[in-house]
């Protein structure tokens, strides 16, 4: 993100790639409330440290990627559909909301119990406070699959409308957000009783496996052919290159004519 700030960036040739080194953190957030849960009860104190500070890298993350969210959403409202060569990074905002979303629920079950059993909190008798963070944890969970929701919808419609798409490295984007979203679906239907979430958890799980043998095959087909190995990113910009040197051959044509 230090490098966009201090490198001019054009509006007009963003794409939600620039989730990508954001949502890293969120992931560790994830991956931190997991361990918290499976660290034995005799390491109570490794324990907080390890949910508090998976906390904190979810407080760096998600609320960055909210804003990237906005200038992107700003892109696409008032620019073009991204190319046809990376119109599949269109998937990439469900990757903060889901992963987030499963973040705050997995570190809201662990802090249910740990904060009383470490005296954390003692001024709101802790009980209290695990059980806080636990029902908060799930209502911006279930607020952030909502807005998932209508990132997928803004997904699919542009999917839709390109129809025709090579297939590059990029398609690998379509496997991590939709993983994350089905995960994050899958804890909702473990919190609720809810058949909804079940059953629409197990289609998008189904539907990430598919993709991904689809999104492998096709990867080792084309590798082994050597046509996976070029930037889908930098295709634009190599078609506006090979333009600019025809304009150029052309006014030293019109020159040495003259």
């Amino acid at each position: 993100m230090y490098s966009m700030a201090v490198h001019h960036q054009h509006i007009e040739t963003m794409t939600a790639a620039w989730l990508l080194p954001i949502v890293a953190t969120i992931v560790v957030s994830a991956t931190g409330g997991l361990v918290a849960g499976i660290i034995p009860a005799t390491h109570q104190q490794e324990t907080l440290i390890t949910v508090i500070t998976s906390y904190v890298l979810w407080g760096t993350g998600l609320p960055l990627a909210m804003s990237v969210l906005v200038i992107y959403f700003i892109r696409l409202t008032t620019s073009h559909l991204p190319p046809k060569e990376v119109i599949v990074s269109t998937f990439l905002p469900l990757g903060p909301l889901g992963m987030g979303g499963f973040s705050l629920m997995t570190l809201g079950r662990v802090s249910l119990t740990l904060l009383r059993e470490t005296h954390t909190l003692p001024a709101s008798t802790s009980v209290y406070a695990g059980d806080f963070l636990y029902l908060l944890g799930f209502a911006v969970a279930l607020i952030l699959w909502g807005f998932g929701l209508v990132w997928l919808f803004f997904a699919v419609a542009s999917i839709y409308r390109t129809q025709r798409f090579p297939f590059n490295m990029g398609w690998w984007s379509f496997t991590f957000p939709l993983g994350v979203y089905a995960t994050s679906t899958n804890t909702l239907a473990a919190e609720l009783p809810s058949a909804f979430f079940r059953v629409l958890g197990t289609i998008f799980s189904v539907c990430v496996m598919l993709l991904w043998v689809v999104v492998a095959l096709g990867t080792l087909q084309r590798a082994w052919t050597g046509e996976m190995f070029f930037s889908a990113c930098l295709k634009e910009l190599e078609a506006k290159e090979a333009g600019a040197s025809r304009l150029l051959a052309e006014k030293e044509g019109k020159t040495n004519v003259v």
